[in-house]
């Protein structure tokens, strides 16, 4: 008996939620029959077509106009990775969900698939003898239900019945407005087997954050769309929304994804950011001269949305730069107070929108570019880290220009993908351009 089978008679599930995340890591994919799961393991008879990877965020499809396969949209063949089998929380019918890689009929693995992204990135790091570590942090909003796209959001009525009206960083108090939603996020989270640590309140009003275990950086980008799904699923079980966008509130802090990041010795586990005597080596050194390097040139990778550019503004808690400093919360790379063991940098510039898997597979090529390449960093920043110049994109036009220049981590990332990702981005951004906003008819209706 294969292990997927094994696994599903053991909990008595029926159903199983094959899942594919897209380029935007929105999850899609196939809902079966438990026994149809395991017949497939044997006989490569799930599929799924290859437009699953060229959807907008919109929904439509996006494809160059020279590309024959997009027309032609063959069959990929899904394989279930095992390891990821977790109960589904909060269905009736017994639920399992399964992560799945997509391949060729030939078994190569589908290169633009975001998934496999971040498993090539992986590999580079393998081969040399070492393993990257992540341990993400995501923030997120609830907000009164709004159906209305038109009307701004709004914060949502708590236990108190009243709904927040100031900031309240930290305040246990606030969290406890959101006890039920808070108590159910960590049951379903249980369930589906989530390795979460801490929750607090952030700098928004109705606005959370979750941190994870490290760990993984596959494990932990499936874990971030899980915790997604189950947020949502929760707040609307109880009339609230729960939003993931990197700005939802013009007047509010964005909402980021902060990942710690360190990478170890395969053999011995030893943390190589740090060297003698507890002091920083020169890969981190390195390491962060890459970030610093190549950030900048990929950032449509973490910041993919045009809303993902009204976060990244001075003084609203999120970095224009890349500067780096220890224990610096302005810069957008901080090195956090550690010992030898835990050494590691923390990139503040992904939004709480981005793909988990295209966020972290960026800030893990750019800095295996800076170990290869043997890049300083500047001198760490003290102070204000926005006092320094602005050297990231202001918007996600600029930012594309920026990413197809840029050789190495196009070169790194393959053809296929870059291809596939830029054709979706470019595709939202026209339909966003062809968008007239409220801005535009309240200030310029009647007076140009």
């Amino acid at each position: 008996m294969s292990e997927l089978k094994a696994w599903l008679d053991a909990r008595g599930i029926t159903e199983v939620e094959c899942l594919i995340p897209d380029m935007n890591g929105v999850l899609r994919g196939k809902v079966l029959p438990a026994a149809k799961l395991a017949q497939s393991e044997r006989d490569g008879s799930l599929r799924l077509p290859s437009s699953v990877f060229a959807v907008t965020v919109t929904g439509e499809y996006a494809g160059a106009s020279d590309d024959e396969e997009s027309y032609s949209d063959p069959d990929m063949v899904l394989r279930p990775d095992p390891a990821t089998l977790c109960v589904a929380p909060g269905l009736k019918t017994p639920t399992a969900f399964v992560f799945a890689d997509a391949h060729h009929p030939g078994g190569a693995p589908w290169a633009s698939s975001p998934r496999h992204v971040l498993k090539a990135i992986i590999e580079l790091y393998r081969i040399r003898g070492w393993r990257p570590v992540v341990a993400p942090e995501l923030e997120f909003y609830l907000t009164a239900v709004n159906p209305d796209p038109d009307l701004p959001l709004t914060p949502p009525a708590g236990r108190s019945g009243r709904a927040e009206t100031s900031p309240q960083p930290y305040g246990l108090e606030a969290v406890n407005e959101y006890e039920a939603i808070i108590d159910a996020i960590y049951e379903f989270a249980d369930v589906a087997s989530l390795n979460l640590d801490t929750m607090i309140h952030e700098s928004g009003t109705a606005q959370l954050e979750i941190n994870f275990v490290h760990g993984d950086p596959v494990r932990l980008a499936d874990q971030v769309l899980v915790f997604k799904r189950i947020v949502r699923q929760v707040a609307l079980d109880r009339g609230v929304y729960a939003t993931f966008m990197a700005k939802p509130m013009e007047l509010q802090p964005g909402s980021a994804m902060h990942l710690h990041i360190s990478v170890v010795d395969e053999a011995d586990g030893r943390n190589l950011f740090a060297g003698a005597e507890g002091a920083d080596s020169a890969m981190f050194r390195h390491f962060i001269g890459g970030l610093q390097a190549y950030l900048p040139r990929v950032v449509p990778l973490f910041a993919p949305n045009v809303n993902s550019f009204r976060r990244m503004r001075p003084s609203h808690s999120a970095p224009i730069n890349v500067q780096w400093g220890h224990d610096n919360r302005s810069c957008g790379l901080r090195a956090p107070i550690s010992d030898s063991a835990n050494r590691r940098i923390e990139n503040r510039l992904p939004g709480a929108d981005a793909n988990p898997y295209l966020a972290m597979a960026a800030s893990l090529i750019c800095g295996w570019l800076g170990v290869e390449e043997a890049i300083e960093p500047t001198a760490p920043a003290t102070g204000n880290a926005y006092h320094h110049p602005r050297t990231l994109p202001k918007t996600l036009e600029d930012a594309l220009e920026r990413f197809a220049a840029c050789t190495p981590v196009r070169n790194l990332l393959g053809e296929p993908f870059f291809r596939a990702f830029t054709a979706i981005k470019e595709a939202e951004l026209e339909a966003f351009q062809g968008v007239i906003s409220s801005w535009e008819r309240d200030h310029l209706l009647l007076k140009v």
